[in-house]
């Protein structure tokens, strides 16, 4: 039963590595979201399309897999409007038309592949709604989105400022990176780690170009890279949502952290009990992107965030 005011909704967000389903209860008049079904499944859609310019068959039939199981939640729960918005990878690929064909047989809606800038407006919505009125976080916020093949910088107050979206993202650095002959480098060398690291600083030099990031006073983290890292810094025995959503890691520990996944090796990196098996070989180039992040800005700390773009696109449905 839905609740008076409220529209029962569900957003799909499918980003290069995951995709991700929110089936929630909104009410726009009070800007409440009563959760009903979150969940995630690595199905690494932009695998290899830095290299070939082309969806793999292999990633479009895991993602396909995906969403005919939320087909199946969001029936069950009765979601009376869907909206799939698609990101990085399909944005990319020469045979993008494979996907939304695939999608729109499956869940009956099309997946609007946005732009850089509507996946920043979603992120900054979904992050900061729950945190406007604490008089413990200083705006402006500056949200940064680390995702597979990209990651989206917002600054802004109650409303977004400015925004860029750049590609640098987990997937595409380890990829472009941490990968010889086929396999993930464990761990990768002093040169490798550099070179990556001087691509995200050209990235970071781009998104300057449109977004004042050393301005914001409260940086706010997303994505699975982001909350990996605090559940490492909080030393969960398993992934806690609850324990992870609005934690707060100083940059040192960020650092820390970063330096331990770049020398560890897979099995080390797996052992982490509130690791996902799909994040074990990115998690160090996520780690370094969120690392160059604070460092270019100054960040005492991230604030980490479970509601993201998932969440904003659950409010612009309602």
């Amino acid at each position: 039963m839905v609740p008076e005011g409220f529209s029962r909704v569900a957003a799909v967000d499918c980003g290069t590595n995951s995709i991700r389903l929110l089936v929630a209860d909104v009410n726009p008049a009070t800007g409440e979201l009563l959760e009903l079904d979150r969940r995630m499944t690595i199905v690494r859609l932009g695998q290899d399309v830095d290299r070939t310019g082309r969806l793999a068959p292999e990633a479009l039939q895991r993602t396909f897999a995906a969403c005919r199981e939320y087909a199946g939640v969001i029936r069950e729960l009765g979601a009376a409007k869907v909206r799939f918005v698609a990101t990085s990878a399909s944005r990319d690929a020469e045979n993008r038309d494979d996907f939304v064909r695939g999608v729109l047989d499956i869940l009956g809606v099309e997946p609007e592949v946005i732009s850089g800038d509507q996946e920043a407006e979603f992120s900054f919505t979904g992050a900061t709604k729950e945190l406007t009125g604490r008089d413990d976080l200083a705006r402006p916020y500056l949200v940064v989105d680390i995702g597979g093949g990209s990651t989206e910088f917002v600054v802004g107050d109650d409303r977004v400022r400015a925004a860029r979206s750049v590609d640098v993202g987990c997937v595409r650095m380890t990829e472009r990176h941490l990968v010889q002959d086929g396999t993930v480098c464990d761990p990768p060398t002093a040169e490798r780690i550099a070179a990556m690291r001087a691509d995200i600083e050209a990235a970071l030099d781009l998104a300057e170009e449109t977004v004042p990031l050393r301005e914001a006073r409260t940086l706010v983290g997303l994505a699975g890279s982001v909350t990996t890292v605090s559940a490492i810094a909080q030393d969960l025995p398993e992934y806690d949502s609850a324990r992870i959503h609005h934690s707060r890691i100083s940059r040192d520990r960020v650092r820390e952290i970063t330096e331990w996944l770049l020398r560890s090796t897979h099995a080390e990196r797996a052992a982490v009990p509130s690791m996902h098996p799909g994040r074990v070989d990115v998690i160090g180039a996520g780690a370094l992107v969120l690392l160059a992040i604070m460092e270019r800005t100054g960040a005492e700390e991230v604030v980490v965030s479970e509601h993201d773009i998932l969440d904003g696109i659950a409010w612009s449905v309602a």
